[in-house]
């Protein structure tokens, strides 16, 4: 992975504020699906798909790329904009978000979209199949990279502390799970649900490395992502703290957006927002 420089920076910034403007957009033509963790994860997926990820656009099945799986799968708006404004597919496929027969399904599937991994949904999976992945190519000896985006919700799931047990035992060191640290659930605030600190320790004792960022920060993710990169003997958990609804005043931190999509007059505002955001970050960098 290159350096991050200044002006590489800028221009990551000025995508990720593109991509928030198309999520948006997406979910107002589809009239469902989920705000808040799809822009609050939009600069790390920028991160991953213009900076990060070993790939390539125009052969998304290529072997030798990065893996990048989403447990979290209900966030595929993020993800979904992001590869589109990396090449993959034309942007006006975006419009069809959660229509019948698009590739572009409410969960993704990779058998409708060339440069997914895994068919995600049920919450917990995605570690397991990261895990798998990464010692795989282990065995095989592979020189890619495995990186799994999961939510702090689905921390709640059993299956999630096997997958990691599995991956701590084998030194996954080429794996990296990023903990996406929004505090919020489908029915509130996570440590109201089921609560989850002291985090880091709990991985901690699962013999893992442990690095903490400001998940809406590019370079502070990026810089933590390097150092996962020089663990030798671990597996790396990354815990990514985010704002759900990260753009949109009267989205962010609220876990009524977790799921819910802008109609109306709230639908304008929210883009009336990302778009003076998308401006001033084009400003400042001019």
């Amino acid at each position: 992975m290159h350096p991050l420089h200044d002006d590489k920076l800028k221009k990551l910034e000025e995508r990720a504020a593109v991509i928030r403007e198309d999520i948006i957009k997406m979910l107002i033509t589809a009239s469902s699906g989920h705000s808040a963790g799809s822009l609050g994860l939009t600069d790390i997926f920028t991160a991953f798909y213009f900076h990060i990820l070993n790939h390539k656009p125009k052969n998304p099945n290529w072997s030798g790329r990065d893996r990048l799986i989403l447990s979290n799968g209900h966030v595929c708006p993020a993800r979904y904009a992001a590869m589109a404004e990396a090449g993959y597919f034309s942007k006006t496929k975006l419009a069809t978000l959660r229509k019948l027969d698009s590739p572009l399904q409410g969960h993704p599937e990779p058998h409708r979209l060339a440069g997914l991994e895994t068919t995600s949904g049920p919450l917990g999976e995605g570690t397991s199949q990261a895990a798998g992945l990464a010692y795989a190519a282990k065995i095989d000896k592979a020189p890619w990279r495995v990186y799994c985006i999961l939510s702090d919700g689905e921390l709640q799931e059993g299956q999630t502390w096997e997958a990691l047990l599995f991956a701590a035992k084998y030194k996954l060191n080429n794996c990296t799970f990023i903990v996406d640290r929004n505090n919020i659930q489908i029915e509130g605030r996570t440590e109201d649900v089921m609560p989850l600190e002291p985090l880091a320790k709990k991985f901690r004792a699962f013999n893992f490395h442990v690095e903490e960022c400001a998940g809406n920060d590019i370079r502070d993710f990026v810089n933590a992502i390097e150092r996962a990169q020089e663990i030798t003997e671990q597996p790396t958990i990354i815990i990514a703290y985010t704002i759900p609804g990260r753009g949109v005043d009267f989205m962010e931190n609220k876990f009524e957006w977790h799921g819910k999509t802008p109609v109306g007059l709230e639908a304008k505002l929210a883009l009336n927002e990302l778009r003076t955001l998308k401006g001033k970050i084009k400003s400042e960098h001019e």
